[in-house]
């Protein structure tokens, strides 16, 4: 192992293995990439539906919902809002603005999220009266933090706010895209202001484009096999230099 052929033949196996792996990985994020601009793609050409369309108070969140645009009208209910802290907006810390929404067609809750706000920052007060909103369904997230401040949550649990909130509840909540004050042609469109940003939805869970999962996992397979072979080679000459000795040592006795 330590012939200046065996060392040579060390460094070229592993600048190979170092090579497949970079290859490899490049790959694996490629399926990643390719799995998450399909998924995204596909729920942007969705066309924006009524939510009653979609979604009604009590019914289970349905599995293909998450990102699906919907149109819904409303009044926010003054004094039910609350924000969720700790949440990143490029690269920022800051909470979401978050609204109880009473849906003029069902009388039930919706939570939206208005919008972010730097940390430490006054929410600005909902728009009064009735609004139009086009809003990105999500699922309910799971429980936070408990015991924070009055007005304060660490996640959108949504079985919390059924009990916190009079009336039904829409089993997911919807981040605020585009706001109207007023329903009908008269609308006016609300602006973020006062410091609050629209949030970007999140992006979908995908799966992987097994096509380029496969290629990684060949390149990985390559990586392994090249130190493989090294090694197996080495323990050849090896065990041929061992064998060479013994039969040297054996005829010299004999």
């Amino acid at each position: 192992m330590i012939t200046p052929r065996w060392l040579g033949l060390l460094a070229l196996a592993v600048a190979l293995a170092v090579g497949a792996v970079l290859l490899g990985r490049w790959q694996w994020s490629v399926a990643h990439d390719r799995a998450r601009a399909e998924a995204v793609q596909e729920i942007q050409s969705r066309p924006v539906q009524p939510i009653a369309d979609v979604l009604a108070p009590h019914q289970s969140f349905p599995d293909d919902g998450s990102g699906q645009r919907v149109t819904v009208a409303g009044e926010y209910a003054a004094g039910d809002g609350f924000v969720v802290v700790d949440r990143l907006l490029d690269g920022r810390t800051g909470v979401w603005l978050v609204e109880r929404l009473v849906v003029a067609e069902t009388g039930a809750n919706l939570a939206v999220v208005r919008g972010w706000l730097p940390a430490g920052s006054e929410a600005p007060p909902a728009p009064k009266g009735e609004v139009r909103l086009v809003v990105s369904l999500a699922p309910g997230e799971s429980p936070g933090q408990p015991d924070l401040p009055k007005g304060e949550a660490s996640s959108i649990h949504l079985g919390t706010l059924v009990n916190e909130w009079p009336g039904d509840l829409y089993t997911g909540f919807g981040f605020v895209m585009e706001e109207t004050r007023g329903v009908g042609d008269a609308g006016e469109p609300v602006t973020a202001s006062g410091g609050l940003e629209r949030v970007p939805p999140p992006l979908p869970d995908t799966s992987l484009d097994w096509r380029n999962a496969s290629y990684a996992a060949q390149w990985f397979a390559i990586a392994a096999f090249v130190i493989w072979m090294w090694w197996r080679m080495m323990r050849q000459e090896s065990r041929a230099v061992t064998e060479d000795e013994s039969e040297e040592k054996e005829a010299a006795h004999s």
